[in-house]
């Protein structure tokens, strides 16, 4: 499941699908060189840039499991009783999907994510990247995080942010 937590700028650097999704397999194969592991990048990267475009979440939870397989009609409560520790993109991308889909804003997913155990950090990052697509990182979040890092991280960040997220 690296290759989907670390897959977040693919959904934000292409405008056009089929580039997100060559992308995307090329950032994953790398290192995750199955076909879950590109399906789990691909999949996550879509979302993303499903989100960003302003696609309605039962339309991109209509299309995530059209294109790629991923049942994701187990609810965050279900989850929350029944999910255990998976390393696997098969089993984490519809969960974080998941806690994204249920979600009111970035924080509400990002708690989803926590509360349904398991390898929750990798589960919360991809929940995450999906949700900063919808409702962007609140500035307090934002704030703090960035305070945690080196200069240089900060300064790639804001790069980053000034030729793809101009609004952040």
């Amino acid at each position: 499941n690296g290759s989907a937590m670390r897959v977040s700028p693919i959904g934000w650097f292409h405008n056009r699908d089929n580039r997100v999704l060559f992308h995307a397999e090329r950032s994953a194969e790398v290192t995750h060189n199955h076909p879950e592991g590109i399906k789990g990048a691909q999949a996550t990267a879509m979302v993303i840039w499903w989100a960003r475009m302003g696609i309605p979440r039962n339309r991109i939870r209509r299309d995530l499991e059209s294109m790629f397989g991923y049942d994701t009609s187990t609810s965050v409560e279900e989850l929350q009783k029944t999910y255990e520790y998976n390393e696997t993109c098969q089993r984490t991308v519809p969960e974080a999907f998941r806690c994204f889909y249920e979600a009111n804003d970035f924080e509400d997913a990002i708690r989803n994510a926590i509360s349904i155990g398991g390898d929750s950090d990798t589960v919360a990052a991809i929940t995450g990247s999906m949700a900063e697509a919808k409702w962007g990182v609140p500035d307090e979040i934002r704030e703090t995080a960035l305070s945690k890092l080196d200069t240089k991280l900060v300064e790639t960040f804001h790069r980053f942010n000034k030729r793809f997220r101009p609004d952040c």
